[in-house]
């Protein structure tokens, strides 16, 4: 039997969903009303404290986590999706899919580690 690399997948897709599900509602809440709504302090989100934030390690590996783990989500359940739509996927749409998702983690990865490193 051929081993298959859908484990890998399946499990980013799991790990983005939990992402999307837990933290992105948080950021939003926190991005999108508590700060513009002046209920947090304004300086909460300054440019220098964010930063100083994505300049970290800790910072990058989270922003890493915000960015990358939800697109491996979507580009799974589109994958999967096509076979819902009567579309039957090939070779083709899982090197387009999951390239794509590889793709945006890669420059990702290199942009944080230029923001780290400077």
């Amino acid at each position: 039997m051929r081993r298959s690399d859908e484990p890998i997948y399946w499990g980013l897709f799991g790990a983005g969903g939990m992402v999307v599900a837990m933290l992105l509602p948080v950021i939003v809440l926190i991005t999108g009303l508590l700060v513009p709504m002046g209920i947090m302090d304004v300086e909460t989100m300054s440019y220098d404290r964010v930063h100083a934030f994505a300049s970290s390690w800790w910072g990058a590996c989270i922003l890493l986590v915000i960015i990358a783990l939800p697109v491996w989500h979507g580009m799974h359940r589109i994958y999967h999706g096509l076979h819902d739509l009567g579309i039957h996927t090939t070779k083709l749409h899982h090197y387009v899919f999951y390239g794509f998702a590889f793709l945006v983690s890669a420059i990702t990865v290199g942009l944080l580690m230029v923001l780290v490193l400077q």
